[in-house]
């Protein structure tokens, strides 16, 4: 007799959010850099100051944003501190970084979600860019590359609690709406600041 396959539940916000924002995943992920011929370490510093410009201001405004839910713990999943060490171990000088202003809104737990289900996504990638880095430039963890692998050997089950913890969360339509919505205004406004700090392939 064989065996029935277990059916994975798949929560529905996450089904939501998969097919909300793949189009946007995809095409951004085509424009950056990391594979590019033309990426030197001249080239992965720009860019690694293009992302703390971004990630530095939303954080802050997640952080500032009183929407965080209660049982969340944001800080542990900050990523600012650790490009802004990887940037000073690759010899940036910290007085000039270009912060982004134009933002998602983060009025609501669910906006809230939203954001962190793009960080945290991202987070799960670097796991590839990692290794590439590593192969071409010769940086890991302890000479400015430490963003690409930021939760070490954790990384797969953070990126699992995270899902679990959306999936446990009850929502309505209104509320898995404005997950979706932030999460899709999150990699446009990305694109965007990275467009405009001109690091895109």
């Amino acid at each position: 007799m064989q065996a029935k396959a277990r059916e994975v539940h798949v929560p529905p916000v996450l089904q939501d959010l998969r097919a909300g924002t793949a189009e946007l995943h995809i095409a951004l992920e085509k424009r950056l850099p990391f594979f590019s011929d033309t990426l030197d370490l001249r080239a992965f510093e720009r860019l690694m100051r293009a992302y703390y410009g971004f990630y530095q201001p939303l954080e802050a405004a997640l952080q500032d944003s009183g929407a965080i839910p209660a049982d969340f713990d944001l800080v542990s999943r900050l990523k600012a501190p650790t490009l802004q060490r990887d940037l000073h171990a690759l010899g940036a000088n910290g007085g000039d970084f270009s912060l982004c202003r134009q933002l998602p809104a983060i009025d609501s737990a669910a906006a809230c979600l939203g954001v962190l289900y793009v960080l945290e996504g991202a987070t799960l990638g670097g796991q590839i860019l990692r290794r590439e880095i590593a192969t071409r430039l010769s940086l890991g963890a302890d000479n400015g590359a430490a963003f690409l692998d930021i939760y070490g050997a954790a990384t797969g089950r953070r990126w699992r609690d995270f899902i679990e913890y959306l999936g446990s969360r009850p929502m309505d339509a209104d509320e898995r709406e404005a997950v979706v919505a932030a999460a899709h205004t999150t990699f446009s406004c990305f694109e965007r600041w990275l467009e405009s700090q001109e690091v895109l392939v």
